[in-house]
């Protein structure tokens, strides 16, 4: 594809061409197109779909739906093609608006092939893992990996129509040197962000994804590729939250973020992580000053470290928070997150309490349309319509099943209630002169 021939969303923006894309995604969030068109322009949202990628464009920013995202892929124990489409089934049917590629074991390069063949959504990867991977495979050493391989893998997520990449720019010598000297209970728990702080230390080199921010900057414009900026010093608990080492990386991706929009890339920032309850909407505030209004994506954030096996849960609280307070896209956490990979019933239930999060979070920024569903739910309970609750539920069939268990002389009533059900004696007595 040739660079100079290609106008990438933000370019068609900033010329006031508002193409048939954006038309459509503005119609599925009810605003103006010219507004999202200025929106895209100027940073503050973005559409993630790679050129060479056919699915429906994902809007995120501001004034649109907090969207979420769902996690897969393989490790190197547990390797199986099968369970991971599956997943993708799953995630989809209750509502995940994107999925990742996670995979660091088997043959990650099918995988990914796979699954953008067969995703309705947008898909996004993590291509250090598969980078890091590889060196290890080949040459015994993640040190070993040369940044020529790193920005080639980059390039092959692209040319197959990944969407979005995670791509840990921010995280530099300078921040590890913070690092050190503030001290953390939990240094890097960021994946990419320990693959690169790795690297760095044994190589004694800056980060090539931020002294090559530039060659980065060029191979996205070529496929309108989204880069979501990691956080690679993202706080692992709630001690080290708003730290300073996680406001050193923050202050770099603000100034990262600049240099894309001005380039014509879109850019999406990602945030924390474990975070005090008190401390969630300061971390939005702060994120989207900095960042001049770039779209947030968030992991939970975890509003406690104790929650084992019910981490979906904690990152809901705390996600509700997040959006209510600006965030634009929640990365879903399964009940197995800091213990295991999510099986398929982990993921159903990961994207359930994230997309619980979301919805509510969208009732408090007052988005457009997003508390009719809860009136018309309303109006099906005071009617005792059943199957038109199910029919609004998250999990229907869950519903339903437990609906099924209901004694026949109560299903008309909740069974706990049952006679003394309280929406029907006081329609009786209203209706009494």
């Amino acid at each position: 594809m040739n660079k100079s021939l290609q106008h990438t969303r933000i370019d068609l923006a900033r010329k006031g061409i508002i193409t048939d894309e954006v038309k459509q995604v503005a119609l599925d969030e009810g605003i103006g197109p010219e507004q999202l068109s200025q929106d895209i322009a100027s940073g503050v949202s973005v559409i993630s779909r790679n050129a060479f990628h056919d699915i429906k464009p994902l809007g995120i920013g501001r004034g649109l739906k907090t969207k979420i995202n769902a996690n897969i892929g393989t490790s190197r124990d547990k390797i199986s093609l099968d369970d991971e489409m599956e997943k993708l089934d799953v995630l989809v049917k209750y509502g995940a608006d994107a999925v990742m590629d996670l995979s660091t074991g088997g043959p990650i390069k099918d995988i990914r092939k796979l699954l953008l063949r067969k995703s309705p959504v947008a898909v996004g990867t993590v291509p250090i893992y598969e980078a890091v991977a590889k060196a290890a495979g080949e040459r015994g050493s993640i040190s070993r990996m040369s940044s020529d391989d790193l920005f080639t893998i980059i390039e092959e997520h692209a040319e197959q129509g990944v969407d979005f990449v995670t791509v840990h720019c921010g995280l530099t010598r300078k921040t590890i040197q913070t690092l050190r000297e503030e001290g953390r209970i939990l240094d890097i728990v960021s994946r990419g962000g320990a693959f690169l702080v790795e690297w760095m230390i044994y190589n004694d080199r800056e980060n090539p994804l931020y002294e090559q921010y530039d060659r980065l900057l060029e191979l996205a414009r070529k496929y309108d590729l989204t880069l979501s900026l990691g956080d690679g010093a993202r706080p692992g608990c709630l001690a080290d939250a708003t730290d300073r080492t996680q406001l050193d990386e923050l202050l770099t991706l603000g100034e990262l973020r600049d240099k894309a929009v001005e380039a014509g890339v879109q850019v999406i920032i990602e945030g924390p992580g474990h975070v005090p309850l008190n401390q969630v909407e300061l971390n939005i505030k702060l994120q989207k000053e900095i960042c001049k209004g770039a779209p947030f994506y968030v992991l939970g954030p975890l509003v406690t470290d104790i929650a084992m096996g019910y981490d979906h849960i904690a990152a809901a609280i705390g996600g509700a928070i997040a959006g209510a307070a600006g965030a634009d896209f929640l990365c879903y956490v399964t009940p197995s997150e800091h213990i295991r990979l999510p099986n398929i019933e982990d993921v159903k239930e990961g994207v359930i309490a994230s997309k619980i999060a979301a919805h509510a979070a969208d009732i408090a920024k007052g988005v457009k349309g997003a508390i009719d569903i809860d009136i018309e739910m309303a109006k099906r309970r005071k009617a005792l319509d059943w199957n038109g609750q199910i029919a609004l539920s998250l999990n229907p069939d869950k519903v339903r099943q437990w609906r099924a268990e209901v004694p026949p002389t109560e299903s008309h009533v909740c069974s706990m209630c049952g006679e003394f059900c309280a929406i029907k004696t006081v329609e009786e007595a209203l209706r009494k002169r």
